[in-house]
């Protein structure tokens, strides 16, 4: 975290003064429950307090959305020191065996909130291994997987790397004493690859989430975590049972998976350019669209990997007009859309007509579309920079001047003309929805919550009309799939999610789900419910925090008397006896009810203290209303008859 104190220079004064008493409250209340918990762990009060306050504690950890990460860091730092001691106390516990390391890992998964849960669960599965009673690979596979249930980038990094240091040392390594059978080797590289993977989708998801404007400041933010993702790679080099053909085959490709974009950027640009000009040159009669798609892909990595080099974009659209020269306007609707894709990558990466002014070689191009398509390409940017007025916040607007039903009014209309944009083609009616979504989601606020929803079901109909098609989504002239179009639905409800609007968002995460579901996208669909959950903990479920346990007990017990319940559906509670016996609970008899009489005196003759006044007044008011029940008569009566009170 060597930069970490970047962060607090990047926030006004107001913003750092803040972050910094969110960090105090966050220390203060893990310091709290650190200190119950601790009493709790001295009176050897494992299952009532210790599991509670621990769980409260790790609680303060979902407070990462106020704090940058090098704060977080500090937060995380003081709830990591107490969870080693609580390890330690578990180890203690099982080896004496006060307590089953099986049913402590059960029990933890009871926690109330996802995160304290994953925090307890890998707490107790590091002590699970050391006993040693499971295979080291069957309890980090478990651990690995159910850390997927936290998605946000921040507490899921800093999740997985507990995950990774508690685990470091009880991999299943060659000469380690958790070594299983011969494929244990393969057990723990695809524990910590995996782990990796993981902590690197979250790592990338950084730099997409929150407003543009703090683009910046996430970058740098990013720069801090690398660190974490990293560790991994020390932890598999560190596996001695590694060797040169295991790394070649699994472990290497495994990872350039993850890093290729920047382990390519040194003098990638001209060896390609240089393999495609070769591989045209040799095939004089290669179709159009097959040199055109080329040239597609290598202006696609040229974009994401040397953005601020225009002479190379330029260079690639040259080469395109080259083997475009002495042809007339395209026919071919395959290489026209190619052209297309050609000339709309510079415009979606520089969102600047002026930068794609500024390549020579740009209107060369557009020279070979015919007209129709020339201006298919123009008609939709026309037309919402035309009603921009009615879909972003013009500058010197003031809110309150706005009429609340013409506002109204407005949006629906745009939400309107949404859904009447429609393009036969699958293609360029996603580009149509890529157009639309650009220019939406610059809305403000109250805008979003008109326009997204008219979004996402006008691209939930395309996924309808591609059903049951899937491709590969990381090519440069991506096809119109329903998983590239769930891409673009997630960062669309994403941006409605941080409005905030959390009930419309999660509505549409949950519409999304369906869909995916439907096209047996089944990780599309997982991510979808597990966006639902998270902002339905997170910014929803406000009534689970209205209440004191008290008064929710108090709540749910009344309210389970507005239904009828058979007598045979009735549940034993040791401290309603009465209660149960009048239901006909065959368990609880008069002999029980007699024996329990007996068992209250004797204990009440041989107790020295004095007399607990309402204890006492309790007693007598239940056996006054055992005689009542016997006087009274009736079914009731007839079930207290044999009880004898004196």
């Amino acid at each position: 975290m060597a930069a970490a104190s970047a962060a607090v220079r990047m926030l006004p004064d107001g913003g750092a003064d803040d972050e910094e008493r969110w960090l105090a409250e966050g220390i203060a209340g893990v310091q709290q429950n650190a200190f119950y918990m601790h009493r709790a762990l001295d009176s050897n009060n494992l299952l009532k307090d210790a599991l509670k306050y621990s769980a409260q504690m790790l609680s303060e950890l979902r407070t990462s959305s106020r704090l940058s990460p090098h704060k977080y860091y500090e937060l995380y730092m003081r709830a990591f020191d107490e969870m080693r001691k609580l390890e330690m106390f578990f180890r203690e516990e099982t080896r004496r065996g006060s307590c089953s390391v099986v049913d402590l890992y059960e029990l933890v998964q009871h926690a109330g909130n996802v995160l304290p849960r994953l925090y307890l669960l890998c707490t107790v599965g590091s002590v699970y291994i050391k006993s040693k009673e499971a295979p080291a690979k069957d309890v980090l596979k478990d651990l690995v997987e159910m850390c997927r249930g936290i998605q946000h980038p921040l507490r899921g990094l800093f999740l997985r790397s507990y995950l990774s240091q508690i685990s470091r040392d009880k991999l299943p390594d060659i000469g380690s004493e958790y070594e299983g059978d011969a494929d244990s080797i393969n057990d723990a590289v695809e524990f910590v690859l995996q782990n990796f993977i993981e902590m690197n989708k979250l790592w990338v998801r950084m730099q997409h989430q929150g407003p543009v404007r703090e683009k910046e400041k996430r970058s740098k933010e990013r720069n801090e975590l690398r660190d974490l993702v990293g560790k991994n790679l020390h932890v598999l080099s560190q596996i001695e049972g590694v060797d040169l053909d295991m790394y070649k085959e699994t472990v290497l490709p495994r990872i350039l998976e993850q890093v290729l974009p920047e382990f390519l950027q040194v003098e990638a640009f001209a060896k390609f350019s240089n393999a495609i000009g070769k591989v045209i040159e040799a095939q004089p009669d290669m179709p159009v669209v097959g040199a055109v798609t080329l040239y597609v892909s290598l202006l696609t990595f040229t974009l994401r990997v040397h953005p601020d080099r225009l002479d190379y974009v330029d260079q690639v659209l040259g080469a395109c007009v080259k083997k475009l020269s002495g042809k007339a306007k395209l026919e071919d609707s395959r290489a026209t859309k190619q052209i297309v894709a050609l000339l709309s990558a510079p415009l979606e990466k520089y969102s600047n007509i002026v930068t794609a002014l500024e390549l020579s070689n740009y209107p060369r191009v557009m020279d070979y579309l015919d007209n129709a398509t020339t201006k298919v390409m123009a008609v939709i940017e026309s037309l919402f920079d035309l009603i921009k007025g009615l879909i972003k916040d013009m500058d010197g607007a003031q809110d309150d001047e706005l009429d609340e039903e013409d506002f109204k009014e407005e949006q629906n209309s745009v939400a309107r003309l949404i859904h009447m944009l429609h393009n036969d083609d699958h293609e360029e009616m996603l580009k149509i929805l890529c157009t639309v979504q650009k220019h939406i989601l610059q809305g403000g606020p109250k805008r979003l919550t008109f326009t997204v929803p008219s979004l996402v079901f006008s691209a939930l109909k395309l996924v309808r009309r591609l059903q049951g098609q899937d491709g590969d989504v990381t090519g440069e002239d991506v096809p119109a799939t329903p998983k590239k179009i769930f891409q673009i639905l997630h960062q669309t409800i994403e941006a409605l999610s941080c409005v905030p609007s959390p009930e419309l968002a999660l509505r549409l995460y949950l519409q999304c789900a369906e869909a995916a579901n439907d096209c047996d996208l089944e990780p599309v669909a997982y991510e979808f419910f597990t966006q639902a959950f998270i902002l339905y903990e997170e910014e929803i479920a406000y009534s689970a925090k209205l209440l004191k346990k008290p008064d929710q007990c108090r709540a749910v017990y009344a309210c389970s008397h507005l239904f009828w319940t058979d007598d045979q559906d009735g549940i034993m509670d040791g401290e309603r006896y009465l209660y149960f016996f009048e239901k006909g609970i065959p368990q609880i008899t008069n002999t029980v009810i007699q024996d329990l009489i007996e068992l209250i005196r004797t204990e009440k003759q041989s107790d020295n203290t004095a007399a607990d006044p309402l204890t006492e007044a309790f007693f007598a008011s239940t056996l006054r209303y055992i005689e009542f029940q016997k006087q009274k008569g009736g079914s009731i009566g007839e079930k207290y008859e044999q009880i004898k009170t004196t």
